[in-house]
């Protein structure tokens, strides 16, 4: 009888994740960052139908980069399961660091479990109530594996996150007004040798300030206009 083929746990670990991390670089990038009104989402995205940022709830979005059926497949289970908890119990006990979990245990059994992990990236962002004593604005990034990463200030997901992240961390800072954080993030993405324009993005924002649901996506020609705007 032949000896079946063995690969070492360590190897198999290292191929999938190879292999995950190669299908989320074919993709394009995304950034998230905290604004003076709340929490902006922009990602280099020239579809007009397949979104990348998307509401989740109240006051929470959804952002994902990769293979597109599969990161869109955790944003339906992430909208079921906040109705889910928000009908049962109250809207105010939906909030963004319960779903991360959720969503890090997800594709962490995915990725030890299955054959082929998910070649995907999220980010769950919550923004907070104007006036709550100690909140702040949350950026959780997860990423293929499960690993759940609380971040601060600004969040980069997909293939060239290292090099957007140092260009985001040398421009952002605290209290940029929303044409500002646009054009800081959308000169992260782009990098010094080319340029975006606004059809060739995808831009949502969490509004504080909002009374009740605060994502709202921007058009083009209002991007256009935040964008010269910001010079």
């Amino acid at each position: 009888m032949t000896a079946p083929f063995y690969v070492s746990p360590e190897q198999l670990m290292k191929d999938r994740a190879d292999y995950a991390r190669k299908g989320i670089a074919r993709g394009r990038s995304l950034v998230a960052l905290v604004y003076e009104g709340g929490v902006l989402l922009c990602a280099e995205n020239p579809s007009r139908t397949l979104r990348k940022v998307s509401e989740i709830y109240d006051r929470i979005a959804f952002a994902g980069v990769g293979k597109y059926n599969e990161f869109d497949q955790l944003r339906i289970a992430g909208v079921r399961a906040a109705d889910l908890k928000g009908f049962s119990f109250s809207r105010e006990d939906v909030d963004a660091r319960t779903l991360a979990n959720q969503y890090a245990q997800m594709l962490g059994q995915v990725f030890t479990h299955e054959m082929k992990p998910m070649e995907v990236e999220i980010l769950v962002a919550e923004v907070a109530r104007p006036g709550a004593t100690g909140a702040v604005d949350q950026l959780f990034h997860i990423r293929y594996d499960g690993t759940l990463v609380d971040q601060v200030d600004f969040s980069v997901l997909g293939g060239e996150a290292e090099a957007i992240s140092e260009r985001l961390g040398a421009t952002w800072s605290a209290g940029l007004a929303l044409g500002s954080a646009l054009g800081v993030a959308v000169r992260a993405l782009a990098g010094d040798d080319r340029s975006l324009a606004a059809e060739e993005l995808e831009v949502a924002v969490l509004d504080r300030d909002a009374a009740r649901r605060c994502f709202r996506r921007v058009d083009d020609p209002e991007v256009a206009s935040l964008l010269a705007e910001a010079g």
